[in-house]
C-alpha cells in the first residue's frame, strides 16, 4: 500500500518548484515543466523516490541503527524536531557544527560535558559555587543544549541522514560522503541531487510539503520499529520453549527408563527362579537313588 497519493502531493505543493533562473541542470530529470517562470517538480518521480526512501529507511531502523534528521531553516526545524523526538530518532536543528560526524570523538565530549553539568546540580556542588561561576555554567548549558541536545543520547555515528534542503546543508553532505553513511533529502529544483543517495524531489520551502515528506519518512521508521519489536518477542518466546523442552528432558528420560528397570527387575527375578528349579532337580533325582 502506497504511504501518499498524487493527490497529498499536490494538495501541499510539493510541486512547486525555485524560479527557473535558479535550477540546477542536474534537477532536469525530476522536472515535469515550467509555470510563470517557475519549475514544477514531476510528483510521479516523487512517489516513485519517497517509497524507494521510505522502505530503505525502515530496514535501516528495523536493524536497530539511528537516522539523524537534519533540519536548519526556519520553517522546517520545529516541525523535523517534532517528528524525530516522537520516533526517538537524533536531530540537529540549530547550527551544523563543522565535523560533527568526521570529528564525532570530540562532538562526545561536549555532550558529556553536558551530562557533568547535570550531575553537579543533582549532587549539590553546584549550589556550594559563587554566583558569577553558576551563571558561567548555567550559560554554558544552555549553548550545548541549544546545539547537540537533539543528539545527546547518540553514542555513535548515525546509520544515515535524512536532510531537509541539500543547499543549506552542504556540510552534512560532504561529510557523510566521507564516511560513506547513506543520506536521504528532499531536493528542490536549485539543489544538486548527485550527492544524495535517496532524492526526494520536492519543495522544501513550504511547512506543508515538508511536513507531508518527512511525515511519511517518520511512518517507515515506526514501521521498522514495530517490525524490530515484534521480531525480538518472536525470538524470545522461541528461546523460551527451547529452554522448556530442555528443562522437560530429563523428566522424560527418567519416564522412559523407568519401564526399561522394570523389565530388567522382571528378568531377573525370571532368571533367578530358573536357577532355583535348576538347583532343585538334582537333589530330587539324588534322593530317589
Amino acid at each position: 500500500m502506497a504511504r501518499t497519493t498524487y493527490q497529498d502531493l499536490l494538495d501541499a505543493g510539493v510541486h512547486f518548484g525555485h524560479l527557473t533562473r535558479k535550477w540546477d541542470p542536474k534537477m532536469s530529470q525530476y522536472i515535469f515543466m515550467e509555470r510563470n517562470g517557475i519549475h514544477i517538480i514531476d510528483l510521479n518521480k516523487t512517489l516513485t523516490k519517497v517509497e524507494e526512501a521510505a522502505a530503505a529507511i525502515k530496514q535501516i531502523v528495523k536493524s536497530g541503527r539511528k537516522v539523524l534528521f537534519v533540519a536548519t531553516k526556519k520553517q522546517a526545524k520545529d516541525i523535523v524536531a517534532e517528528y524525530a523526538k516522537g520516533v526517538n530518532m537524533p536531530f540537529i536543528t540549530e547550527r551544523w557544527l563543522g565535523g560533527m560526524l568526521t570529528n564525532f570523538a570530540t562532538v562526545r565530549k561536549s555532550i558529556k560535558k553536558m551530562s557533568n553539568i547535570d550531575k553537579l546540580t543533582k549532587d549539590g556542588t553546584y549550589s556550594n559555587l559563587s554566583k558569577k561561576e553558576r551563571l558561567m555554567i548555567q550559560r554554558e548549558r544552555i549553548k550545548l543544549e541549544t546545539l547537540l541536545g537533539g543528539i545527546a543520547d547518540l553514542n555513535r555515528l548515525p546509520a544515515a541522514l535524512f536532510l531537509i534542503d541539500v543547499k543549506k546543508e552542504h556540510i552534512a553532505v560532504s561529510e557523510a560522503l566521507k564516511l560513506n553513511i547513506p543520506t536521504f533529502a528532499m531536493v528542490d529544483t536549485n539543489s544538486d541531487p548527485s550527492n544524495i543517495d535517496f532524492p526526494i524531489p520536492a519543495n522544501d520551502d513550504a511547512t506543508k510539503s515538508i511536513s507531508l515528506i518527512t511525515g511519511i519518512i517518520i511512518q517507515a521508521i515506526v514501521e521498522g520499529l514495530d517490525e524490530r519489536k515484534r521480531e525480538k518477542e518472536d525470538e524470545a518466546e522461541k528461546e523460551a520453549a527451547v529452554a522448556k523442552a530442555k528443562a522437560d528432558a530429563p523428566e522424560a528420560a527418567v519416564v522412559d527408563r523407568a519401564p526399561a528397570a522394570e523389565g530388567k527387575r522382571t528378568r531377573k527375578v525370571a532368571v533367578e527362579a530358573d536357577a532355583a528349579v535348576e538347583d532343585a532337580t538334582p537333589k530330587a533325582e539324588s534322593t530317589e537313588e
